[in-house]
């Protein structure tokens, strides 16, 4: 059977991982080019390229609606604890608005070192909100973090806390 005769031209990139893989493989450019071409031009080597792309697809979707689930928890979970907060604070006199100031600062600073220690950790609390809806879905078993305590009152005595 003859063979065509054709001239391509190559990215650079492309023409020296060609010459790697044929050196590799131990076959011609041109057999690797010719096998390229035919599962290319092949309608199975398309109906495969097609799975491919709608399995990578689906997956980016599932991943998506874990991210929107997970968006929607945060924003109603910040939600209601906005709301509960500013339902129960009272106003406070002006002589005691220095000393609360003061306790803000010490709270917040306590809070940003437990996330920061979550984080490292790579832990999340979303998936441990869910376990506990959940309890049946394996794969969100096994998350708990020791961090995920409430904070101490600022200025108490950290040994004398009752361990969660």
């Amino acid at each position: 059977m003859s063979k065509a005769r054709l001239n391509v031209f190559l990215e650079p990139d492309h023409a020296r991982r060609l010459r790697r893989l044929a050196a590799m493989k131990g076959e011609t450019q041109s057999a690797i080019v010719a096998a390229a071409l035919a599962s290319f031009l092949s309608a199975d080597g398309a109906d495969r390229r097609e799975a491919a792309i709608i399995t990578r697809l689906d997956r980016l979707s599932h991943q998506f609606d874990r991210l929107e689930r997970d968006q929607t928890i945060l924003i109603e979970t910040l939600a209601l604890f906005v709301r509960y907060t500013l339902s129960v604070s009272a106003p406070l006199p002006e002589a005691h608005q220095k000393a609360a100031r003061a306790q803000g600062r010490l709270r917040f600073n306590q809070f940003i070192e437990q996330l920061g220690r979550h984080l490292q950790r790579g832990g999340s609390l979303v998936k441990q909100v869910h376990e506990e809806i959940f309890p049946d879905e394996s794969r969100f078993l096994g998350l708990e973090d020791e961090d995920d305590a409430p904070l101490p009152e600022a200025g108490s005595d950290p040994e004398k806390r009752a361990a969660p």
